[in-house]
């Protein structure tokens, strides 16, 4: 355990500052349930289409859209006059990387 510890990379301020704005960003379980949504349905998604699949209004799903924007988790396509939304796959590998991060492992 000690070896590892030692072959950890140093989690700079910057990376520290990124990764508690992506908990920050998932510190609301609509939001968590959101982004589920968005990766179980692997494609981008109206703001209406899902409104009509969370128990809430469709101002509240744009205002947690634009937290998950905000941290990359759900990337904005336009599509004529409104966005549809789609979970950012770079998340798969990033967000995993991070928690080894945090907890000082390689």
């Amino acid at each position: 355990m000690e070896e590892t510890a030692q072959h950890a990379r140093v989690l700079t301020d910057d990376d520290a500052t990124t990764y508690a704005g992506w908990f920050k960003a998932l510190g609301d379980p609509m939001r968590v349930r959101l982004l589920h949504l968005l990766a179980s349905e692997g494609r981008p998604m109206a703001v209406g289409e899902i409104t009509d699949r969370l128990p809430i209004g469709q101002s509240t799903v744009s205002h947690h859209l634009k937290v998950l924007a905000e941290v990359r988790f759900a990337l904005p396509e336009r599509s004529g006059t409104s966005n549809q939304y789609a979970v950012n796959a770079a998340c798969l590998d990033c967000f995993p990387a991070a928690v080894r991060a945090i907890l000082g492992q390689p």
